[in-house]
């Protein structure tokens, strides 16, 4: 396992869905910081009672974004350790990570967010599912790239100066 891959990939995937989130609930009027305060308001309780639109929140918006790059980052350490050996060949990885994001939405959706941070279940169901499809697909595409690239890339670049 690339550790630098699979950071990247968790950053580089929660960036984008992130932004799908954002976009939405901007366009829908419950505010564009809306999903990082709510995911703040895990560590700062005062913020499960915010009401939408959500106004810009500068502890909540630190706070959420770093707890979302970190989860994301996480999951994908259990996506690229779990699922990616078992996994073949490596361009199904974005499959499978479409239905590793199903999975880790429904998790999150049903079982985490209404124990631990309820003021998310204000975000559109949906557009949340969407969203995790979405992070899948880019963990997938991002990690499946091969370990033994740059080996590749060297051995190729030797040979051609062997000419």
């Amino acid at each position: 396992m690339n550790i630098r891959r699979v950071v990247g990939a968790g950053l580089a995937a929660s960036v984008i869905m992130g932004m799908i989130e954002m976009v939405y609930e901007a366009v829908a009027g419950a505010g564009y910081w809306s999903p990082a305060v709510f995911i703040g308001a895990t560590m700062l309780r005062g913020l499960q009672s915010i009401q939408v639109p959500v106004p810009f929140h500068l502890a909540g918006v630190v706070l959420g974004l770093m707890g979302h790059m970190m989860n994301s980052v996480i999951f994908g350490f259990i996506f690229a350790r779990v699922v990616a050996p078992l996994v073949s060949p490596r361009g199904d990885l974005v499959i499978a990570g479409v239905v590793y994001g199903v999975i880790v939405f429904a998790l999150m959706w049903f079982a985490v967010i209404p124990i631990i941070d309820p003021v998310m279940l204000k975000l559109n169901a949906a557009v949340f599912a969407i969203a995790h499809l979405v992070w899948g697909a880019a963990l997938g595409a991002i990690v499946s790239e091969p370990e033994e690239a740059p080996r590749a890339i060297v051995a190729l670049e030797s040979s051609r100066r062997s000419r």
